[in-house]
């Protein structure tokens, strides 16, 4: 088994803050993560493949391939936006890194398994260079 990795990099927006509870509530919790004005990140993403290399190519999945699947399926939906209001896929769920993760990893699973035999194997999002989640689709 061979795992490709590729890294892209987006920034974005978000808001941690939960509606059904007080502001008071939100900002013990969430911290100067739950501003009403919103904070930013430079994100790192990388998405990790496992397979078998092809005999003919030697390719466990084109690269350029698989660069392009995340940029138009993730980095242009949501580079440059808010995670809350303009993001479709995060309408109505916490703008975690935790849930981020998850509903990139969905996304992207389906994108390659129409175009590969390889599958999806790990999503690390960094949020920060010292703060990163690891998603595995469990």
């Amino acid at each position: 088994m061979v795992y490709i990795n590729r890294i892209e990099h987006f920034n974005a927006a978000h808001r941690l803050y939960n509606p059904a509870w007080s502001e008071e509530r939100n900002k013990e919790v969430f911290g100067p993560c739950a501003n009403i004005n919103w904070h930013g990140h430079n994100f790192e993403l990388i998405v990790t493949v496992k397979g078998e290399p092809d005999p003919d190519t030697g390719f466990v999945i084109d690269l350029k391939l698989l660069g392009d699947i995340i940029r138009r399926e993730v980095i242009e939906k949501v580079d440059h936006k808010n995670l809350n209001l303009d993001v479709d896929f995060m309408q109505g769920k916490m703008a975690s890194c935790e849930i981020f993760v998850m509903e990139i990893w969905k996304i992207l699973e389906r994108a390659l398994s129409a175009v590969t035999e390889a599958h999806l194997h790990q999503i690390r999002l960094y949020e920060t260079p010292k703060n990163f989640v690891d998603y595995f689709g469990e």
